[in-house]
């Protein structure tokens, strides 16, 4: 691997966060610290509560940190911007827009000509296998069509780093296995920096190239799995690596779990 493939994208040190309710302050997040390279898909996993959420909308720009460092490209972080994109579980699609428009949304911020964002945007659709849905409104489209077409514009914004909370976490089981496999084979192609966060370990394992375990609140992170080069169509699924790497990441993230219920009963 070249320098290239090396260089560093995202930036965390000492990120602690702090919030005040019911005259007491609740710790969030404790003097965390990670760094993430080029091409990474990073995966992260922890109990319900544990500010893995909050982690990741503090990088987006959306939530404040406490103190600490968050550098992008060397550059600290702020309020949102191009260079980070952002997929919610709610797929935040704009209802009066087409599919294609939404998808053109982005490319109209950059200031495209329209005869070249409708072109992108087109492509992108195609990309995610929706080019015969194009005209239809959100309205028109099913829970898994609805994320595909936020996946094609947050691509479209072609951003530094993706930024995906829970994106297929409301959808049911099937069509969540195959936007996961959807979204792995434009990785693979596309290999786009990514930052995932998400309760569901075997989606963590299958689109990581890392995983990364929070800690029951205050979040710290426990443990930062790198996952290494493994076949990652389907049937990494059903291989003896990805059982092995289950195992792990549960038998650590059990720990917290218990911890975090522990914790809730106190």
């Amino acid at each position: 691997m070249n320098d290239q493939e090396n260089r560093c994208v995202l930036t965390v040190k000492g990120l602690d966060k702090t919030f005040a309710t019911d005259n007491q302050t609740v710790t969030v997040l404790d003097h965390l610290s990670l760094e993430i390279d080029e091409r990474e898909f990073v995966s992260i996993v922890g109990p319900s509560g544990c500010g893995k959420s909050t982690f990741l909308h503090m990088v987006g720009g959306f939530e404040p940190k406490t103190s600490g460092d968050m550098r992008l490209n060397g550059k600290p972080l702020g309020s949102p911007g191009p260079d980070r994109g952002m997929m919610f579980q709610d797929h935040s699609l704009f209802p009066w827009l087409t599919a294609l428009e939404n998808v053109c949304w982005p490319l109209e911020m950059k200031g495209l000509p329209k005869a070249q964002r409708l072109a992108k945007a087109r492509e992108y659709l195609d990309l995610v296998h929706l080019s015969r849905y194009a005209d239809l409104y959100p309205g028109q489209l099913s829970g898994g069509m609805k994320q595909r077409v936020a996946l094609a514009r947050l691509l479209a914004l072609d951003p530094e780093i993706l930024l995906m909370d829970e994106p297929f976490g409301a959808l049911d089981a099937q069509t969540r296995e195959l936007l996961q496999e959807e979204l792995q084979s434009i990785w693979r192609v596309h290999k786009k920096t990514a930052l995932f966060v998400t309760h569901d370990i075997d989606e963590a394992i299958y689109l990581g190239t890392r995983v990364i375990i929070f800690t029951a609140r205050p979040g710290r992170i426990k443990a930062d799995i790198h996952i290494g080069a493994v076949d990652r169509t389907i049937d990494f699924r059903k291989s003896p690596e990805f059982f092995e790497l289950r195992t792990q990441v549960w038998d650590l993230l059990r720990e917290e779990v218990m911890r975090a219920r522990a914790m809730e009963g106190a």
